[in-house]
């Protein structure tokens, strides 16, 4: 059986980028990475918010094909990495993690990485301040496993720790 892993954290701490890491560290293992941006409904599914698609809630991520992906992948996989903001919003899915991370950023760190991010465009400062806000809501677990910061590169030996940490709980 997998190992499954939660990493959760606002846009922009490094969800993916730690989820990749931890795939190259171990590369002797199968390891697949589910990020939760390949889970959502169709846009003309999910609610609006000013009119603009409201991505950051819990209703605009299809969580049973997630957790049957979990499912269905734990036979061929030694770990399974789901990464998203709201990685944490669902009990069913939060419920079977064997290892929680939460990433933390600071809210002025978040609005700088945020703004230079053009893969939508340029984002009004209020749907910013909405992204915040529903991680606030819906995306911190302050009872994690881990709490990383998400404000530098993290450190080859924090990325050890936490490589040696999974090894040892598999």
């Amino acid at each position: 059986m997998s190992f499954i892993i939660g990493i959760g954290g606002v846009s922009r701490s490094g969800k993916s980028s730690l989820a990749q890491k931890i795939k190259d560290r171990l590369s002797d293992r199968q390891v697949l990475l589910l990020d939760m941006d390949d889970f959502v409904f169709s846009a003309s599914d999910i609610p609006k918010i000013n009119g603009k698609t409201d991505w950051e809630r819990p209703e605009s991520v299809d969580f049973n094909q997630i957790l049957s992906e979990v499912q269905n992948s734990r036979r061929n996989y030694d770990i399974i990495v789901v990464e998203g903001i709201l990685a944490f919003a669902n009990d069913a899915l939060r419920s079977g993690y064997d290892l929680t991370i939460q990433i933390q950023l600071s809210k002025e760190t978040f609005l700088l990485r945020r703004k230079k991010e053009q893969r939508w465009g340029d984002e009004p400062d209020w749907y910013l301040e909405h992204v915040w806000d529903s991680y606030l809501k819906w995306g911190q677990f302050q009872e994690a496993d881990m709490q990383l910061s998400g404000e530098e590169e993290l450190s080859e030996s924090l990325l050890s720790s936490l490589i040696k940490e999974i090894i040892s709980r598999q």
